[in-house]
């Protein structure tokens, strides 16, 4: 305990023994060092005029330098604004003029910021993955690969490839249902990404997807639980190279449906899931046959 002696106090004696007064700076108390009567409490430190940060987050928060820098931002959030007010020199007024102007750059990077958060939001991505996205989106539009495609094609297959790469369970289709473009320009912009980029995107896990439409079509967690063991059993014996995940998702659910003797259609978990009856069916005899499962 740091205990430092108060030369600044009126009184530096005791009311009750007339000891020595002490002051201890993490307390913020005066006590007598004798009988531990406390004199004073909560005093003021005037030699810190605000919190303390005892991390480096907490010293990047605390800094009063403006708002913390953003990629999410057209200018990363450093934009300087020129106060109109009584300005009187013509230079100056051009300038401001000038100012209040955008290029085409910041313009674009401001139009697919707003079109990456309106879909991030809506299917309540997490921030990495708007970080992530908008960093490709800009590497993309540094390499001109624009030229041609719209831009809100291009921010859908960068949240798809951020999605990808950080390994969030969402498909091609939610992105779809959220954006105004046709899938034909998405999946040309997606291609592009990987190929100028040289990424190599893993591919999605049959398996993260099996409780989101394990909760649309209101199941219990035994159907759950079978459907799961039901595809990792089968991605860890063969290969799922060229197979939609969610058609393997939707035969692996309607396997495990059968084998608990549960009355479910094809076409209540083609539906949810978002495939045709014919690729379920594909699938689910794939995966009896592979497993020797006999329904």
């Amino acid at each position: 305990m740091n205990v430092v002696s108060n030369l600044n106090l009126i009184s530096n004696l005791c009311p009750e023994c007339g000891g020595s007064i002490v002051l201890i700076n993490q307390k913020g108390e005066t006590v007598c060092s004798q009988c531990g009567l406390v004199v004073t409490e909560r005093s003021v430190d005037l030699s810190h005029s605000d919190k303390r940060a005892y991390t480096s987050q907490e010293k990047q928060l605390r800094e009063h330098t403006g708002a913390p820098i953003s990629n999410l931002l057209p200018d990363i959030g450093l934009t300087t604004v020129i106060n109109k007010k009584n300005i009187k020199d013509p230079d100056l007024k051009r300038a401001v003029k000038w100012n209040t102007r955008m290029t085409w750059e910041k313009r674009n990077i401001l139009i697919a910021t707003t079109e990456l958060k309106r879909i991030c939001s809506n299917l309540n991505l997490p921030n990495h993955v708007k970080v992530e996205a908008i960093r490709l989106y800009k590497e993309a539009f540094k390499r001109k690969l624009l030229r041609g495609r719209s831009i809100n094609s291009m921010v859908a297959a960068s949240i798809y490839l951020a999605i990808r790469l950080k390994r969030i369970p969402r498909t091609f289709r939610e992105i779809l249902e959220e954006s105004s473009e046709n899938a034909k320009d998405i999946r040309r912009c997606y291609r592009v990404l990987i190929k100028e980029l040289n990424i190599k995107a893993p591919n999605t896990e049959p398996s993260t997807l099996i409780p989101k439409y394990v909760a649309k079509l209101n199941l219990n967690q035994e159907i759950e639980r079978t459907t799961i063991k039901i595809v990792n059993t089968f991605s860890s014996n063969f290969s799922t190279s060229g197979k939609d995940p969610k058609g393997i998702v939707a035969g692996a659910l309607y396997l495990a449906s059968k084998i608990k003797g549960l009355e479910l259609t094809q076409k209540e978990i083609a539906d949810q899931v978002g495939v045709t009856e014919v690729t379920l069916r594909s699938r689910y005899k794939e995966l009896s046959k592979k497993l020797n499962i006999n329904t």
